[in-house]
Formats: structure tokens, sequence, C-alpha cells
């Protein structure tokens, strides 16, 4: 009898069951379709061995004047400028104190309770200073406490992490690794971050809190009141190395009885801009945004909405950088002014000649045709400060600074008029798309003297967040609610056959997360998503817009970049590094490299209708190794039988003839034997081997008649 090619449709299909997509694929991981053949996704380096503070969310490139490659990466925490794998604080400066306007306290303080670090719940009485009663949960443990001294709560709470002692006895003096320090109205939260400068020693002689232990930057890990914070006592260190993931412990700086100073009368503290939430939250009442967001007791701000995300959007002016913190204001990066150094940003607002500029905006982009800085759900030059969603404010054009509608201008404004705020906007080389929360508008350049004009094209769509939507080959994709969209001159709903697959499997709490991103070497668009056990991006899918299939798999990444500025794609990962994309075979996330798991498997396959039993006896594999770096690379090639379509696979209805059979396939393997009997057959190809890169073809199998029905 002839050989049987197993040949399959491209692309993966889960809207139907396994059996009625006979001649298809159902399931894979870590795959792709080039030319309609399935192989294994290229493998992902670190850029640096350097990491960032927080979970990045927006990457942008640019190559400036003297041809230095930089990008832009913002995070929850901080926005850098990466230049060579370095990553550059930049980050604006909130505020900056007068000399002698923070002071600092670290005392040794007396427990009036017995401390055991193995205690499940520990209750400490003392003065009063903070609610009467209440519940500190640290990790695991819970503090139950009738009233509490100040100085105990501030120091010893987190001094039973003292490493010399493993408890602690009613009326121990006991050295603490916090500091309180003092700042009128300082306006920080938790996790913000401040530079001392200007402290002296606490101490005259015998103390541990050196004026060079407070001189450097800190994140606050706590807020007593509106007039003081906490901050974690440490040995001079870099701050990044200290607070992400790179396995450096700090080490910690116990204060002494002989620490009884407060750092002199010089003390100055500049506080960077306060840090954002790397979750979003819904609901209202105590404990739905992040434990000490505001003072003790103070409990959530929300009123049934969500929280937003700390999400940022920048553009290049020229070779400089204009950056935007979502609903917040607008900075401006000077790269001349920080040739030698990477300075910090600054808000538009504080430049000399800075007029009726927005103080808040949703998003800011410059126009690449009339150079034009463009602000969207931002404040009205007339009422600085409220926030319109959907207002639109363009600048005189190539002038960041001039912002106020005049006749000598081209300085304006625009109003969106459905909806109930701005999304996100996107740049293609004809027009600017403005989406709203059911609605998308195009805004064209008219020129003087209207400059920017507004239509409406879609009244019924959705998105499902800033970050959802790309642009590629003057096309539009994006996320919406249970659905996926493009625009190419009009709207259109993209038919999707793992639609259900997706979306059943999606923490829609967090689909703000949600980060569209292009890879046009091979004609994708993916969307990083969490799925419902998840708080963050662990799942992808992706549409192949050459050849309008879609395909799906596992991967943690919160933000993308494609080729272009950069020779290949690259990605910023919840561990904290930046991964170059469509290199090598591996996971470079390890050290040394670990092999990246890949596998696709097909439906189930009939002889005739379905209702005779078959003997598989031979398959003659049509396999690439091409580009792979192990000595002798495989994968394993799995066929399975089946009696009937919710048969399991392992069982042989008490025949002698098995149901499964796994071989493995080397790049000089001509063919294998098996010994399967049933109805329907399906076919599966996987790989976990270091160094493995592999390209499906065609693949034969000697499938012979059993005759039986």
């Amino acid at each position: 009898m002839p050989l049987t090619k197993l040949q399959f449709r491209p692309g993966i299909n889960r809207e139907t069951t396994s059996y009625s997509n006979e001649g298809g694929w159902f399931d894979m991981d870590k795959v792709r379709f080039r030319f309609g053949y399935p192989e294994k996704i290229g493998g992902w380096t670190k850029l640096s061995t350097a990491n960032f503070l927080g979970t990045c969310r927006a990457l942008h490139p640019w190559v400036a004047l003297d041809r230095s490659q930089f990008t832009g990466v913002g995070t929850h925490l901080k926005y850098y400028v990466s230049e060579g794998g370095a990553f550059n604080d930049i980050t604006p400066l909130r505020s900056t104190t007068s000399a002698g306007d923070v002071t600092f306290s670290a005392n040794a303080n007396t427990l009036n309770a017995d401390i055991t670090a193995v205690d499940t719940s520990i209750t400490l009485t003392s003065a009063t200073g903070f609610p009467s009663t209440g519940r500190i949960k640290i990790n695991d443990e819970i503090i139950t406490y009738s009233s509490l001294n100040t100085n105990i709560l501030q120091g010893c709470i987190r001094g039973v992490n003292d490493t010399t002692a493993a408890s602690h006895t009613s009326g121990d003096a006991v050295g603490c690794t916090t500091i309180v320090v003092s700042n009128t109205a300082h306006g920080a939260e938790v996790n913000a971050f401040v530079t001392f400068s200007g402290a002296s020693d606490l101490y005259s002689s015998g103390g541990n809190i050196s004026a060079e232990v407070l001189n450097q930057e800190y994140q606050i890990v706590g807020i007593v009141d509106d007039n003081s914070y906490l901050i974690e006592a440490r040995e001079e260190n870099n701050l990044p190395i200290i607070t992400t993931t790179s396995g450096y412990t700090p080490t910690l700086v116990f204060s002494n009885a002989n620490d009884t100073g407060n750092g002199g009368s010089s003390g100055v503290g500049a506080y960077q801009i306060n840090t954002g939430l790397d979750n979003a939250f819904f609901g209202n009442g105590w404990g739905v945004s992040f434990w000490g967001r505001g003072t003790w007791g103070s409990g959530s701000s929300v009123g049934g909405v969500e929280e937003n995300l700390r999400l940022w959007t920048h553009d290049n002016f020229g070779e400089d950088l204009i950056i935007n913190v979502r609903d917040s204001s607008i900075y401006y990066w000077d790269r001349s002014a920080s040739s030698s150094s990477f300075e910090r940003a600054v808000n538009i607002t504080d430049f000399i000649g800075s007029n009726k500029a927005p103080t808040v905006a949703k998003k800011v982009l410059v126009s690449d045709v009339d150079r034009h800085v463009i602000a969207f759900g931002c404040d009205s030059e007339d009422d600085p400060g409220v926030q319109d969603p959907l207002l639109i404010r363009f600048s005189d054009q190539e002038n960041i600074l001039e912002w106020q509608s005049l006749i000598t201008n081209t300085a304006g404004d625009l109003r969106i008029g459905s909806g109930s705020e701005i999304v996100t906007a996107v740049e293609t080389r004809q027009q600017i798309l403005v989406f709203t929360d059911v609605s998308l508008h195009a805004m064209q350049y008219l020129g003087p003297p209207y400059t920017f004009g507004i239509n409406a094209i879609s009244e019924n769509i959705t998105i499902s967040g800033a970050l959802a939507v790309t642009a590629v080959e003057d096309s539009i994709y994006w996320m919406g609610s249970n659905e996926f969209y493009v625009y190419a001159g009009a709207v259109q709903r993209i038919p999707c056959s793992v639609r259900d697959y997706v979306f059943s499997d999606f923490n829609e709490q967090q689909r703000s997360k949600v980060f569209a991103s292009t890879n046009t070497s091979f004609s994708e668009v993916t969307w990083f998503y969490p799925s419902a056990n998840s708080d963050e991006n662990n799942k992808y899918v992706t549409y192949n817009y050459d050849q309008k299939i879609w395909y799906y798999g596992t991967l943690s990444r919160t933000a993308w970049l494609d080729r272009g500025v950069l020779s290949d794609p690259m990605a910023a990962s919840p561990d904290h590094y930046m991964y170059v994309h469509e290199v090598g075979a591996d996971d470079g996330s390890t050290t040394p490299v670990s092999a990246i798991t890949s596998y696709i498997e097909s439906s189930q396959m009939d002889l005739g209708e379905g209702d005779n039993f078959a003997f598989l006896q031979r398959m003659i594999p049509d396999i690439t190794f091409r580009t792979s770096t192990g000595d002798t690379p495989s994968v394993t090639m799995t066929l399975q039988a089946r009696n009937f379509p919710g048969a399991n696979y392992s069982s042989s209805n008490n025949s002698t003839v098995s149901k499964t059979a796994s071989v493995p396939i080397e790049q000089f393997t001509d063919q294998v034997y098996v010994r399967l009997r049933g109805r329907s057959f399906s076919f599966k190809i996987e790989s976990d081997e270091v160094g493995v890169k592999w390209r499906l073809g065609s693949p034969r199998v000697d499938v012979r008649p059993d005759g039986r029905r």
C-alpha cells in the first residue's frame, strides 16, 4: 500500500473539537508557521548583565545625531535611557528640599512584649500613636496589637529580622535598620525614591549610622504620616543592584544607642516622582490599592473603578525625548545637555518660556509630518490642572513650549465627542488614529488655520488597553473585548480560530497589561497577555497577517520592540532583564542557557470515514535541523491512535497493539517502525534539548487497513 503523506493546514484551530478539525493543528507552544510549515521559534539572550527596577511596559528606540543608539525604558518605578546595555536613570524629580528640611532619627528601642521569630501571632502593647487596635501582616506572620508605640512600629517590628538573635524578650534593647525621616509635607508614597545629601553622622562617637550611610538614594519602605516616612539603612552601594533580582543582598546597618543625632542642619532630599502601580485594581474601600500608598489606615481612594497601572508614552523631538506618565505630567529630556552624563528629564512647565503647556495628559506623541507635539486626554489652557479625558491639544509647530492658541501660531485643540476617555493614539503614514473606550477617530494635518481635523471612523469598537494596539505596513491591529480588529481604511473584525481559547483563559482585571507587538521578519502581530490564574503576561497569541493564520504559546514578556533601529527584536521580561530575540535556539535567561521546550500536535485523522480500523506500521520523517548548534540535534515524534473521538490514547481495549508510539528523530534518521492500531491517528513533534532548531515538512506514514469495523 502506498505511503500516506501527512499534510496539515497551517495555523491552530481551537474553535472546534480536535476530531472535527481533521487535517489541522490543534495545540502548540513556541512554534510558528513559515510558508505553511511549523518550526520552532528563535531563542533569546540577555541584552546585558544589567537589569532595571520595576516592570517595563514601554520601549522606544531612536538614533541621535552622532549615531548613538538609545532606547527609552519606562517601568512602574523608573524611567531609563539605555545605551550599550546600561540603564541610565533619568526619572524626573518631583521636588528638592532646602538644606535642613530633612532630619533623621534612628534609636534603639525597647520591646514591650516577647517576640520569637517562629511565632505566627504576636501581641504588642505600648503607648498610642497608631490605631488603637489592628493587625500587621508580614509575609506569613500576623502581628496583632491593642495599642502600639510609634518607635516600636517604625523600628523594632522590622528589627525582629536582626540576625544577631533568633528571638527577643520583653525589655530588650533592639538595634533597628529602620530610619525615621522627618520632612514637613513630604508628599511621598511607599516605594518612591529619594536621594539625600548634606546629612552628617547620627553620632559623635561609637554609632553606626554615618553620613555615608545616609547620603545616597533610598526607596521609601513606609509612611508614618504627612511629615515623616521610613527608609532602611544600608551600607553605601548602588541602589539598582540592591533592589532588583540580581542576587545581591545589601548589607543592612543597625543603629545602636549612640545613634541619637538628627543628621545635622544641612540635610537635603531630592524626591523623584512617586512610583506607580504594577497591578490594576478594581473596587473601593480598605485593601483595594497597595498597602501603604497613603498614610496608615487611609484605605483606598478608588471608587468602584480601575486604578491604573503606571504607563509611560514617549516620542522623539529630534534627538531629544518627550515622555509622559499616563494621567500625569509631560517631561523633556535634552540629549545635548546629557552628552557627558544622563541628566534627569524635566517637566515642560518648568522651562523658561513655557506657555500654557499641559500639566496632565494620557499620552503624548510628536507628529512626524508637521512636528507638532500632541497631548491626548489633557487639561485645557483655560482650566489648567483639570483633566479633560477627551481633549486633544497640540503645540505650536516645532515648539515644545508654546501651547497657547494664537492667530500667530499653529497651536490649538480638538475635542472628541464620543466615549468617556481617550485610551491611546497611534501614528500611521497618513494620519493619527485616536481610540476612545468605544470609538475610533482619524486625526489628520490640514494646515493653517485649523492645523488638525478629526473625524469618526467607527462608533462600535472596544480595546483592551493603551498597549493593546500596534501599527504595521500602514495597518492597525488591536485586541478588543473578546475580539481582534484591524484597520486598513476600514475597521474589520479579524476571524480568529483561537478566540475562545484565548479569552476563556484571560485575566480581565489585568487587561491593561496586554501588549501588542510586531515581528515583521515573520509577518507576525503578537499580543502578550495574562492568563486567568496570572497577574502578569505569561501567554501570547499571534496573528500571521501574511498567511492569515493564528497560533499561540507561553512566554512572559511585558514589552517588545521589533527590529529596526535594533538589528533584532528586543523584549522586557518580568525578571527585570532585557532580552534580544530570534538569536540562537535557547533560553538565555539562565546560566548556562537552557532548552526551549516547543511542540505542535495535530488533530485526529481518519481512514476513510473512520468506520474501519487500520494499522500504522512505519513512518518516514521529514524534518530539518538547519541552524541547530547541538552536536546531535533531535526531536521526539509521537503517533497516537484512538478508536473513538473521546477515547483515551493510552487505552488499548485489551488489544496487544499499543495506542501510542514516541520515537526520537535525529538529523539522519531515514525511517522508524511503530505498531499502532485504531480508527484515527494524531501526530506530535516536540523538543526539549539545548541547541535544537527544527522545521517540519511532510512526513509519510505506512497505514494499512485492518478490515474490521
